[in-house]
């Protein structure tokens, strides 16, 4: 009997552990779907080590940034389950491999990931020499606590920030420390912070606030705040993310509401405000992002309202993360991202804005970038001096930085505007700098010396153009990027279409001329007959060769008949010419006529009956003068 109940008493022990292994598996499970990230790893580590677990457990130590556990956790998931993984813990073991600065074993993975290879170490040297700016960066000792982060300029002398300081709020499951709150503080000559005071119960509440910015009259606020309820999305349960606007009237923020793009699918956070307060830029996971998160821009209408939100596209934007856009007075975009190459976790990238969009975006470097996240990157351009935030000694800190030109990256092209066949020097010429899009980024008209000289940027791919009247146009292109140069000399030769084309000369004034047989026009007519369609017709196709070519359209007269009619009839006639060449395919914008009448003549004919008919004949004729 006494058996009995032992063995029975045995299975019940067995089967009571067993449940509540279950038991706690299942709340592991849900600890992770909540994002609990640091109680749900302290119960997978008593686990069974199934494909799900590690996984599980591997993200909830990468997501926590506990870089090293979350490799060895990686590592034994990817040798027992490699071909049946998600290809977004490949990038994920990759990022975290790259945090400790294993380099080798991150490429291996990337490499995966990508298709392609990726070399990280060669990356580093190039950015050496391709990073604008040198930084130094320095930890606020004077304000951190175990978590503050996302820096932004106020007024002259405040900034706002946010931290974990406040031990009276409730604790965050995914890293136990309280919410965020919004805190202001002064800023003093030296870059530290005093005063440092939390932001009213109207803007902090009972959730997270953070990344604020503000309008330039310090008037209106953007910030974040989470959601205190979560949604399921994919399988997760997630408390999205806000931006709020909030307003200063009598000496107090109120009129606290949510922006009319918000919503319970997806987050919208870390609002920029443009100079002019006309543009706010945010981060977004919403419908029509290329991964994660991308950044965002959304116009602010006169009247308060809003625009649609417009993604800022595939130069800025990477499947992975970018978030932290940061908008400067000389609408230089400043982000973090995950996709771009760089040094691990999030870093710092700049991009400048031209014609309205946004070029291709450069990595920070070393000096500010870390192999952890790097993120909140604000700068004052004209005194060189900023903040930004990262998790690089386990925590989110605030750090200042002063910055300086990077000596390494003089990136320049210069040289001289020649003929191609005299190599005599052409002032005067026009030389224009393009992007690899086809923008204009800058131009010059070259003095004396023929020089010219651009300062361009690393990374890039660029056109150069020489231009000249009755010259042909020379393109050239070159890059700075792995396989460009740092310094580049380019000697324009350019080609008149004098030496480069038969019929073309110069006569005794210096007009440079297409010379055709003599068009024919019927007596008192304008039309174009059909002799004179085929004699047009080697304009057409000269032009068609150098699209770059505009002709003026000329006709003349000769003195018989009165001056006015005179000048009518030439009229029609260039105007006819020149529509005969439009209809064979010449754009309009490349050609202008005129009639001069009997104004121009090209002998001692200019007054009825003094000359015969075939002196007459020689001022009767279409020019056509090449303008450009």
């Amino acid at each position: 009997m006494k058996k009995h109940i032992y063995i029975l008493t045995g299975l019940l022990l067995v089967s009571g552990t067993m449940l509540a292994q279950k038991g706690n598996l299942k709340r592991a499970h849900k600890l992770f779907e909540m994002k609990a990230y640091a109680q749900a790893a302290e119960i997978y580590e008593t686990k069974d080590r199934s494909k799900v677990v590690l996984q599980n457990l591997a993200d909830s130590y990468y997501f926590n940034s506990n870089i090293e556990k979350a490799i060895t956790a990686y590592k034994e998931l990817f040798s027992k389950y490699e071909d049946s993984l998600d290809n977004d813990l490949r990038f994920r073991y990759a990022q975290a491999l790259k945090g400790v600065k294993n380099y080798k074993e991150a490429d291996i993975q990337l490499s995966t990931y990508y298709g392609e290879e990726i070399d990280t170490d060669a990356f580093i040297e190039l950015n050496k020499k391709t990073t604008p700016h040198i930084f130094d960066l320095k930890v606020l000792d004077n304000v951190n606590s175990s978590n503050d982060f996302g820096l932004s300029f106020y007024d002259d002398n405040k900034v706002t920030f946010a931290s974990a300081r406040n031990n009276e709020n409730p604790t965050y499951s995914w890293n136990n420390l309280p919410y965020l709150d919004l805190y202001s503080a002064t800023l003093t000559t030296d870059g530290k912070l005093e005063n440092i005071t939390s932001f009213s119960d109207e803007v902090n509440s009972n959730s997270h606030e953070s990344n604020a910015t503000f309008s330039k009259d310090g008037k209106t606020m953007y910030f974040n705040r989470t959601n205190s309820s979560r949604v399921k999305v994919d399988g997760e349960r997630i408390a999205h993310i806000k931006i709020f606007k909030a307003e200063f009237i009598d000496g107090e923020w109120d009129n606290v509401k949510e922006l009319p793009f918000n919503s319970k699918s997806y987050s919208t956070e870390h609002p920029s405000l443009s100079k002019d307060g006309k543009i706010l830029y945010f981060a977004s996971d919403m419908p029509g992002t290329l991964g994660g998160f991308d950044i965002f821009k959304v116009s602010i209408n006169d009247d308060g309202t809003y625009g649609e939100p417009e993604n800022l596209g595939n130069k800025i934007n990477t499947p992975q993360r970018e978030q932290f856009p940061f908008i400067s007075d000389l609408d230089v975009l400043y982000f973090s991202s995950l996709g771009h190459q760089g040094y691990g976790g999030l870093d710092v990238f700049r991009s400048n804005s031209v014609n309205g969009s946004f070029d291709k975006p450069v990595n920070l470097g070393s000096s500010i970038n870390s192999s952890l996240d790097d993120f909140a990157y604000v700068v004052k351009e004209n005194n060189d001096k900023g903040y930004m935030s990262s998790n690089r000694t386990g925590y989110d800190r605030l750090y200042t930085f002063s910055r300086e030109e990077n000596i390494l990256t003089k990136y320049m092209v210069e040289g001289l505007v020649q003929d191609k066949n005299s190599k005599v020097l052409l002032p005067e010429s026009l030389v224009t700098l393009f992007d690899d899009s086809g923008n204009v980024l800058q131009d010059s008209i070259v003095g004396d010396k023929a020089d010219y000289l651009f300062k361009i940027e690393p990374n890039k791919k660029y056109k150069i153009r020489g231009t000249r009247k009755a010259y042909i146009p020379q393109d050239v292109e070159f890059s700075t990027d792995s396989n460009g140069k740092v310094h580049h000399n380019i000697y324009l030769s350019l080609e008149s279409f004098a030496d480069a084309e038969e019929r073309v000369k110069e006569n005794e004034k210096g007009d440079v001329q297409v010379e055709l047989d003599k068009i024919y026009f019927d007596f008192d007519k304008s039309n174009i007959r059909e002799d004179a369609a085929i004699t047009l017709n080697v304009l057409v196709d000269l032009m068609k060769k150098y699209p770059s070519m505009e002709v003026e359209v000329s006709a003349h007269t000769d003195a018989r008949g009165s001056d006015q009619y005179n000048l009518d009839l030439s009229k029609r006639r260039a105007a006819s010419t020149l529509e005969h060449l439009v209809s064979q395919g010449i754009e309009r914008d490349r050609l202008k006529s005129i009639g001069y009448g009997e104004m121009q003549p090209l002998n001692k004919c200019t007054e009825e009956g003094i000359c015969e008919d075939e002196e007459y004949d020689i001022n009767r004729r279409c020019e056509f003068t090449i303008l450009n």
